[in-house]
């Protein structure tokens, strides 16, 4: 198994499926619901939830405390969910990511805990390899891939993820939602996508227009590592040559649908 370490957080942003676990054990125990979110928006965030806690007797406080962890499945054969312990000891939760299988599991530990411990045999890698190897799978994460107030759910590809609900109450959006997934008209979907080289010094500049070769408009880029990203894109578009003008020079690039996607999607 390969790790990398994420950024501990309370609850999800806006438009981001929501990551949220039940810590207490029977429905006779107080409540207690953990949420992740982007460290970034870990203040608004905070704001955000209370604006409807209105008088109920809620406590929204971070949790400074722990630790949190991507478990990815290592490419040798046998590194499957089976290697995994059937009690994690020291970890707080140990649960699949519910965003897809490829994803791995989600590992939630006290900081400081021997992750060794937890799972034998595994290995500590760099954020950066977590970041890349979702941006490779096309896994949306944070206010850089899913800007709030911008990213749609569908167009983001959350109904994929486990984070979009076509049968519970009203909640913002949910119509228009609602009435575009039942239509199945969806002409933009963010996209893994991978750069040829070389790279610009600077990289690629988040917002970045992609272009087809005749000139036509085929997405923006949002964010990405080296020469891996994600780019919201027209559909119309995916399989023909695509580059980026940056600073007077054309950066190719290349996108493709991620085999994890529902068999339906990728036509």
């Amino acid at each position: 198994m390969e790790y990398g370490k994420l950024h501990p957080g309370l609850g999800p942003p806006r438009h981001r499926r929501s990551c949220w676990s039940r810590l207490h054990g029977s429905a006779g125990e107080e409540p207690h619901i953990l949420l992740e979110c982007d460290s970034n928006v870990l203040e608004p965030f905070q704001k955000h939830l209370k604006l409807y806690k209105i008088r109920r007797k809620v406590d929204i406080s971070p949790c400074p405390d722990l630790s949190l962890w991507a478990v990815i499945p290592g490419e040798q054969a046998g590194d499957a969910s089976s290697s995994l312990p059937k009690c994690a000891g020291q970890a707080v939760l140990l649960t699949p990511d519910p965003r897809a299988e490829v994803m791995g599991w989600r590992l939630i530990t006290k900081k400081g805990a021997n992750l060794s411990e937890i799972i034998p045999g595994s290995e500590v890698g760099d954020v950066q390899d977590y970041h890349r190897h979702r941006y490779k799978q096309g896994i949306p994460e944070g206010v850089k891939d899913l800007p709030p107030g911008v990213a749609l759910p569908l167009e983001s590809n959350l109904a994929y993820m486990n984070g979009i609900s076509f049968t519970k109450g009203c909640y913002i959006g949910q119509e228009l939602t609602a009435r575009t997934h039942h239509m199945g008209v969806i002409r933009k979907r963010l996209l893994p996508v991978s750069f040829s080289a070389p790279l610009p010094k600077d990289g690629i500049p988040e917002g970045a227009e992609i272009l087809t070769e005749s000139g036509k408009p085929a997405g923006k880029f949002r964010a990405g590592g080296g020469d891996l990203g994600i780019a919201l894109l027209r559909l119309a578009h995916v399989n023909e040559p695509l580059c980026i003008d940056v600073g007077g020079d054309k950066v190719k690039l290349s996108a493709n649908t991620p085999e994890w996607w529902p068999k339906s999607a990728a036509k």
